[in-house]
């Protein structure tokens, strides 16, 4: 049974922030992140999951990888199956072999991503019945080709997206509001990447609120977006709003903080 694989959701894996995320990685400097309120918003990102999905496995930090709390870059889950990642950028190439002995402690399945491509999780979204995948200056030709393979075995169709150069991850700017249709930002949607999907766009200068998440029967959305609050709860769409501003200082949001999976 496939319908609704892609947000209905038992079980999370999330991991708490390090105080080394400081150094994290970010576009063009900006403001550090403060290491304590950081940690206070990702308490209420992991009992909001818990709230309105189940059981959270909350690791603990790893200061060696200032980018670890983006747990989702390393990983990929769908199911009883995690496809363990390789990021694209070097100061996160040892997350993958932190993580995997918490993946074959949950999973049926743990699948090594085959090859030497690089596929940040952030890259990917799943919807029923098909994955997208966007090449990125994180993710490549070779590491999408051998995830398409991976996936199909799982019943995704592999649909490749040339990420625009201006947009960091493929999930920076879109995300899944149900089965058939998908938010995301103008830029993004203009290249007609999501055909096929009902596509409803970020209002203008709310473009960060294209990074949210369906769980279940509610959408988490970042905070500080009014207008995209209230154009998906005219959708019918049942929102909870979150601050995420101190993952925001290091280019990180909603999606990017956990796996989220569903175990038979």
């Amino acid at each position: 049974m496939t319908e609704g694989r892609s947000f209905r959701f038992t079980h999370f894996l999330s991991r708490h922030p390090a105080r080394s995320v400081v150094d994290g990685l970010r576009d063009g400097g900006g403001i550090d992140p403060d290491p304590a309120l950081f940690g206070a918003q990702h308490a209420a990102y992991v009992k909001a999951l818990e709230d309105i999905g189940g059981p959270v496995t909350l690791l603990p930090a790893l200061e060696q990888f200032p980018d670890s709390v983006f747990i989702e870059d390393p990983a990929i889950c769908s199911g009883d199956t995690a496809i363990a990642l390789r990021p694209g950028t070097v100061s996160r190439f040892g997350e993958t072999a932190e993580l995997r002995p918490t993946l074959l402690g949950i999973f049926d399945t743990v699948i090594d991503l085959p090859g030497d491509g690089f596929v940040d999780g952030g890259d990917v979204l799943l919807t029923d019945h098909e994955a997208f995948i966007g090449l990125s200056a994180r993710t490549d030709q070779t590491g999408f080709n051998a995830l398409a393979d991976v996936l199909n075995d799982l019943g995704y169709v592999a649909r490749k997206v040339e990420t625009p150069p201006n947009i960091l991850h493929f999930k920076t700017d879109c995300g899944l509001l149900d089965s058939e249709t998908i938010f995301s930002s103008c830029t993004l949607a203009a290249t007609d990447c999501f055909s096929g999907y009902r596509v409803i766009e970020a209002p203008e200068g709310e473009e960060a609120a294209a990074n949210l998440i369906r769980i279940n029967d509610v959408v988490l959305l970042s905070a500080g977006h009014p207008k995209t609050e209230e154009l998906l709860t005219t959708h019918g769409y049942t929102v909870r709003t979150l601050d995420t501003s101190e993952a925001a200082r290091v280019d990180g949001g909603l999606s990017c903080m956990s796996l989220r999976f569903s175990l038979s």
